[in-house]
């Protein structure tokens, strides 16, 4: 069966492969209330249409470098999830990112120089291969519905991430972008625990945009977007105490 390119491959993904139906005509997908593979990443990509959710239950940070991306922080070490146990289960009534949900699926080129991006899937998952259970991939030599609505939400995802990098381009524009810190006392502790290792907006440069510019973020709906990150920031020191809960918090070193 052909592969596709696997030069970088997104973060839970460990192969791609091409769905068709001379390979896959009696596959099915599955559903399942646990993750596993999320359970050792502390952060996952967020869209900007998720802000206004995501914002209730997680810290949205922004990835360093030269391209970021917005994440949703779901533990402060790498490694730790606080939001899924060992064995997959995500906690009740917390919203999923769309970037989980649409895993093992996504949109690929099939060959570098190609326009066309074809539905994929990761072979190593669990949630599709030949059951006996589950929703058939295929009717025939055409897709089932099941598919058709796979397809469309990952099209509608990559709709949302070319919003999310016109997004990230406007503050790059701006220079809104600065490096994060966070600095969290536990009682007990004789120093703060600090945070680095990601980008947060510049509160200071935001108050000195343009009243013509801002004007237009409101009416674009990208004004509500960055106070929704900023808003979020305040949960990073309930992620902490998350993590203190689990014991998967720092070490604590006593104070004199």
């Amino acid at each position: 069966m052909a592969t596709a390119p696997q030069a970088s491959l997104p973060v839970f993904y460990k192969d791609l492969m091409p769905l068709n139906s001379r390979d896959h005509a009696t596959w099915k997908s599955r559903t399942t209330d646990k993750a596993p593979w999320l359970a050792g990443f502390h952060a996952v990509p967020l869209t900007v249409e998720e802000f206004p959710q995501a914002a209730r239950h997680f810290p949205i940070i922004f990835s360093t470098g030269e391209s970021p991306v917005p994440l949703a922080l779901l533990g402060l070490n790498e490694g730790v999830n606080v939001f899924v146990d060992a064995e997959g289960k995500v906690t009740e009534n917390i919203y999923i990112p769309a970037y989980v949900r649409r895993y093992p699926f996504l949109l690929a080129k099939l060959t570098p120089d190609s326009e066309e991006l074809s539905l994929c899937f990761d072979p190593t998952s669990e949630l599709i291969g030949a059951f006996d259970e589950g929703n058939a991939l295929f009717d025939g030599d055409q897709p089932s519905e099941a598919t058709k609505a796979l397809l469309g939400f990952c099209e509608q995802f990559e709709q949302a991430g070319i919003k999310t990098q016109a997004f990230i381009e406007e503050l790059a524009k701006h220079s809104l972008l600065m490096d994060g810190e966070v600095a969290i006392q536990q009682e007990g502790a004789a120093q703060p625990f600090i945070y680095r290792g990601f980008q947060m907006i510049d509160q200071a440069k935001l108050r000195e945009v343009r009243g013509d510019v801002l004007r237009g973020w409101n009416q674009s709906g990208l004004l509500p977007l960055i106070y929704a990150h900023l808003f979020s920031l305040d949960l990073i020191r309930e992620i902490f105490g998350r993590q203190v809960q689990q014991g998967k918090g720092p070490a604590v070193t006593p104070g004199a």
